[in-house]
């Protein structure tokens, strides 16, 4: 049965060609799955709605890292050690044979892709997926033009809020104002504001809001909190309060 629904994923994205590398993937899964010992095991047994969120991801952050031009070690590793620390050694290995074809292939179809996303995931998740994909722009030490502009392109196509996507872009950006971007807020208000910035922030980056039960992004969303943490903070300091 996997062979046929990695093949139509493979498909779904990469036409014909796909298919057949999904096809031989599936088969090859298929048939170690025969064997309960499986180091594979785990991964075939995982929903077919959480392999295919994993791909999509995987889709993804490949438009991101050939955005520019280079597809650039860091960043590949970046990706590969966040499948790793979040799915185990096993599973990322698998997954990431379907992401070294999607490296090599011809520019994802970024709207099919959110569209999936938007159909199947709460707001709260795509901002987790807009975090992530921001951390893959930032392997290499800094996040390019080009990068952002597909990040945009992206945000857009998932639906995130503007104000939300200048709040998580500067959670990657050091400038002065970063802290006060974090909280969505101008460095003008009163304190006053900026506390009750603080408690809204907190309240909708909260780990516990999201509803996905998913290792990376219940990672990405304890992250995302701690930016927001830091930002008051460097604001109280600031300030004095």
């Amino acid at each position: 049965m996997v062979k046929w629904f990695v093949a139509f994923l493979g498909y779904y994205f990469f036409r014909f060609p796909g298919a057949l590398f999904g096809f031989f993937i599936g088969s090859l899964i298929d048939q170690l799955n025969k064997n309960s010992s499986s180091p594979f095991q785990s991964w075939v047994s995982t929903s077919s709605k959480s392999k295919t969120f994993q791909l999509n991801l995987l889709a993804l952050s490949a438009t991101v890292i050939k955005a520019d031009g280079k597809i650039k070690t860091e960043e590949l590793q970046f990706v590969r050690n966040f499948f790793i620390s979040n799915y185990g050694t096993q599973q990322a290995s698998i997954i990431f044979e379907t992401f070294n074809e999607q490296i090599k292939n011809e520019v994802q179809n970024i709207q099919k892709l959110a569209k999936i996303f938007v159909e199947s995931s709460p707001y709260e998740t795509r901002l987790q997926v807009l975090y992530f994909l921001f951390g893959v722009a930032k392997a290499d030490g800094s996040v390019s033009q080009s990068e952002l502009s597909k990040i945009d392109q992206i945000a857009s196509a998932l639906g995130i809020r503007i104000s939300d996507f200048e709040s998580i872009k500067a959670m990657f950006f050091e400038d002065s104002d970063s802290a006060y971007k974090i909280l969505e807020i101008s460095p003008n208000v009163s304190d006053s504001e900026v506390k009750k910035a603080y408690r809204e922030m907190a309240k909708k980056y909260h780990p516990d809001k999201l509803q996905s039960k998913d290792p990376a992004l219940i990672k990405g969303a304890q992250e995302k909190f701690q930016e927001v943490q830091k930002a008051y903070e460097t604001i109280q300091n600031e300030r004095g309060l």
